[in-house]
């Protein structure tokens, strides 16, 4: 071995012997509680539990799971932004309705960005959009299109979000589309496939549809392509300036000690590494896990305000 490639070992091994040290030395004085955003059930909650089974098995921590539904997350998070900044309490939420409240009425909101210290994500939900095999449109230029040689086009969704994006598609094509509101992805198959509907907004109900070459995707409203899809362009990359990017994501009060905030945030990754972890995510969610680390979780959010934003200003 080199000097040079004996000393980059060195400096790995002092790197991991550092995490590992600060992993070690803190540890929670009691119980932590890894808050849930959302009721029971929901695919929040099965990440959470599944998330603070895996770390229990890993740190021998006392963790449990508490649903704290309300707003989408916007009560859990309120609190958490008032609570004392010890590292006992940790929120999991998504990251879209905290938002869009933040867009809509922020000086309502007990809390904004600056209110928590960010551990990670767990998984961004992959929003596809869908359409028949039959459809005579393979892309969202396609789609916009058909609506103008039509009168509109239908589009089934059950969010706000995903209705927004495609206003504001409609609004920069100059075409018509009208917006079919449903409760679940169910109905929305359900819609698209008996023709009802032209298109519609799917977070991995599709997937079974695509296999079988009922349905096709017709764009990645993420930022990114999905990996299930890798050859299906995103809504920007088809030269819309917009997308719907919504992700699972750990926080705790600001202020947390740098102790705590890393032996956290080390523990979430280590529990999100697990293939047994991986496989249970991806099962539950449709999606795989991904962690943008703390930094990189800000950074999400802080270019996510500013997407959201440009999504209400139409």
């Amino acid at each position: 071995m080199t000097a040079r490639k004996l000393l980059r070992a060195l400096a790995t091994a002092a790197a991991l012997l550092a995490a590992g040290a600060a992993h070690a030395d803190w540890a929670p004085k009691g119980t932590l509680t890894m808050q849930i955003g959302f009721g029971a059930g929901g695919s929040t909650d099965t990440l959470g539990r599944i998330i603070v089974d895996k770390m229990k098995d890993q740190t021998g921590w006392n963790i449990i799971a508490e649903n704290k539904p309300g707003g989408g997350g916007v009560a859990m998070f309120t609190a958490i932004a008032n609570r004392p900044a010890d590292g006992s309490v940790i929120g999991l939420g998504v990251n879209m309705p905290l938002l869009v409240n933040l867009v809509n009425r922020p000086d309502q909101l007990g809390f904004d960005l600056d209110s928590f210290d960010y551990l990670g994500t767990a998984a961004r939900a992959e929003l596809a959009l869908v359409a028949r095999a039959d459809a005579p449109f393979d892309d969202v230029p396609g789609l916009v299109e058909f609506a103008r040689a039509n009168g509109g086009a239908a589009v089934a969704f059950d969010a706000k979000p995903q209705e927004l994006s495609l206003r504001f598609v409609m609004k920069q094509a100059g075409v018509e589309f009208q917006f079919l509101s449903t409760k679940a992805g169910a109905e929305i198959t359900q819609l698209v496939l008996g023709g009802q509907a032209n298109a519609g907004f799917f977070a991995g109900e599709h997937l079974p549809f695509l296999e079988s070459g009922e349905l096709k995707m017709l764009a990645s409203m993420n930022q990114t392509r999905h990996g299930y899809a890798p050859d299906t362009p995103t809504l920007l990359e088809q030269g819309f300036d917009i997308y719907v990017d919504p992700f699972y994501f750990f926080a705790v009060a600001k202020g947390t000690p740098e102790d705590a905030r890393e032996a956290l945030a080390k523990a979430i990754d280590d529990a999100l590494q697990d293939e047994d972890v991986q496989r249970l995510v991806r099962n539950a969610l449709k999606s795989p896990t991904y962690n943008a680390g703390p930094e990189g979780t800000r950074a999400m959010f802080d270019e996510g305000l500013a997407n959201v934003a440009q999504l209400f200003a139409q």
